[in-house]
């Protein structure tokens, strides 16, 4: 879904079939049905309890995908207030509030504080930004990521972003215009 407003679903898990509002906002394009499926079929085997982040977060619906699979807690990240507002009453109608935290501030700013490490990162910045290498040169150099992370990244078809060397591609994806990938965080050498 590209700028206008609709509705996406949660693909499977507990929350199976729930919907979320998709408001009409500009570069909003949250990530398609079949591509969630997919990405989440790779991720079975680590969402299960797992602390989740969900930088860019949107609609939510990677991060509420999470949560509906099992994981433990999600903090989702929207710079937009309306959307994060929006965000924060899905998750309350979802009955998911209690493991969710929503912070309504840019992904430079949260990453500018200390938090305990994630085992999964959603990162899926507005296209016309560009803001993949910083922002993933930041989850590195701030010990945002466990050893062994899934660190999934969407990006434009035709993009490569720069990431740091301990991210090793997993698995990868193209649909359309996009290019959805699944990096593993590996321990720095030395």
């Amino acid at each position: 879904m590209s700028g206008g407003s609709g509705r996406v679903r949660i693909i499977a898990g507990r929350l199976r079939g729930s919907r979320i509002d998709v408001p009409d906002r500009p570069g909003l394009r949250p990530t398609p049905d079949r591509v969630r499926e997919t990405l989440f079929n790779w991720l079975m085997p680590y969402v299960g309890a797992a602390r989740v982040l969900d930088l860019f977060a949107g609609t939510g619906a990677l991060g509420i995908e999470a949560l509906s699979r099992g994981a433990a807690t999600v903090d989702f990240v929207e710079r937009d207030r309306g959307l994060a507002e929006a965000l924060r009453t899905t998750l309350a109608r979802l009955k998911v509030a209690d493991v969710s935290h929503v912070h309504a501030t840019g992904a430079e700013t949260f990453l500018a504080q200390a938090r305990p490490p994630y085992a999964i990162v959603f990162l899926d910045p507005p296209f016309a930004e560009n803001l993949w290498a910083a922002t993933a040169q930041r989850l590195e150099a701030g010990g945002f990521l466990v050893d062994g992370a899934m660190v999934y990244v969407e990006s434009p078809s035709r993009t490569l972003p720069d990431l740091p060397d301990t991210w090793r591609l997993h698995r990868e994806l193209m649909a359309g215009e996009v290019r959805a990938a699944l990096y593993r965080r590996v321990a720095p050498v030395g």
